[in-house]
């Protein structure tokens, strides 16, 4: 029997999808506001029992097994790019109710939160970066069935991380990016965050495959300096207060809302780090094969000219296109493991 879900989730104290990465802007870059529901992630439950872990041999369940569910309840992301979040949510998943035909009701999470509602089922979706993606699968069993699409993502449903430099700095973006990384050495560099993707996941993997550093605690050997931001503003505004020589993050944080316009004009690329992978939409597996396809189908009617305006509203996506899990998140993965990180 499938557990009851809560009526609330109430967000405690954690960091923070779809960034529907827009779903992104990564989930750690965003701030609550207290009027919109959020997701408990420090909460114990009295009677549940978390999933066992995907790895940890505990069998999927089998497809007759599974209760049909009477009610959705969705995780959708923070983002700092987005107001009025909540009651765009609520119109999003009236229309999604109307195509699956039960009731769908949407909640705002950071990404802690939104894994911990998929692993303990108070929430049968949730709008994830590729990293928690990965957590909720090991956690939770969920997979990444659709990915955003922006018009600020250069791959597509992938973008890139970039290293990013003061305009008139010496640093030079060479024709070898071995070379052009090698000027960072003694430099002072700002992270994004540790938890950040394209703020520190990708490029900690390109510092250590490319045997800059052996691993990510040992970034001091390298960098004269190393701080952590609490999001892509905060590392922009280091190298532009000149605090730092040089920071990293996601492509499209050289716009608005995460710095100015003219913020903008001061800073330029040193060398991007691509295939990040989009942010997009997980869905536990204790949602039955036949209503994950409505809602998938459900969700791809964003993409249609009379809801596509209110769909873009929410995360700057343009639109939603099927993934297949493993091969979205590869380049992610890969990113963990070579940077000696856990999802």
């Amino acid at each position: 029997m499938k557990k009851k879900f809560f009526s609330a989730i109430n967000l405690a104290s954690v960091t923070g999808l779809l960034a529907l990465g827009g779903l992104t802007a990564c989930a750690e870059n965003v701030r609550q506001t207290s009027s919109q529901p959020q997701a408990s992630q420090n909460s114990t439950p009295t009677k549940e029992q978390p999933k066992e872990q995907a790895k940890d041999a505990k069998p999927a369940q089998p497809e007759a097994a599974k209760a049909p569910l009477k009610e959705l309840t969705i995780a959708f992301a923070t983002r700092r790019d987005t107001t009025d979040l909540q009651s765009k949510i609520d119109r999003v998943s009236a229309i999604l109710s109307q195509e699956i035909g039960i009731p769908v009701k949407g909640i705002v999470a950071d990404e802690t939160a939104s894994v911990e509602a998929l692993r303990y089922d108070r929430a049968n979706v949730a709008f994830l970066s590729g990293r928690a993606a990965l957590k909720a699968e090991e956690l939770a069993g969920s997979k990444m069935y659709l990915a955003e699409v922006r018009d600020d993502y250069s791959g597509g449903k992938s973008y890139n991380s970039i290293f990013v430099v003061p305009v008139d700095s010496p640093l030079k973006t060479l024709a070898d990016p071995q070379q052009t990384l090698e000027q960072l050495r003694g430099k002072r560099m700002a992270f994004t965050s540790r938890s950040s993707g394209s703020g520190f996941i990708f490029p900690v993997s390109e510092l250590v495959g490319r045997k800059f550093v052996d691993g990510p605690d040992r970034l001091e050997q390298f960098f004269g300096k190393v701080t952590y931001g609490d999001g892509y503003s905060s590392a922009l505004q280091a190298v532009l207060r000149e605090q730092a020589d040089v920071a990293v993050v996601s492509e499209y944080a050289l716009l608005p809302p995460w710095i100015t316009a003219e913020e903008g004009k001061k800073l330029r690329v040193l060398l991007p780090v691509p295939n990040v992978p989009a942010h997009g939409i997980s869905i536990d597996d204790n949602v039955p094969a036949d209503l994950r396809e409505k809602l998938i189908n459900a969700f791809l009617k964003m993409n249609e000219p009379a809801n596509n305006e209110l769909f873009r509203s929410l995360y700057n996506s343009t639109q939603l296109v099927k993934v297949d899990h493993d091969q979205h998140l590869a380049t992610m993965k890969t990113a963990i493991q070579r940077a000696g990180l856990k999802p």
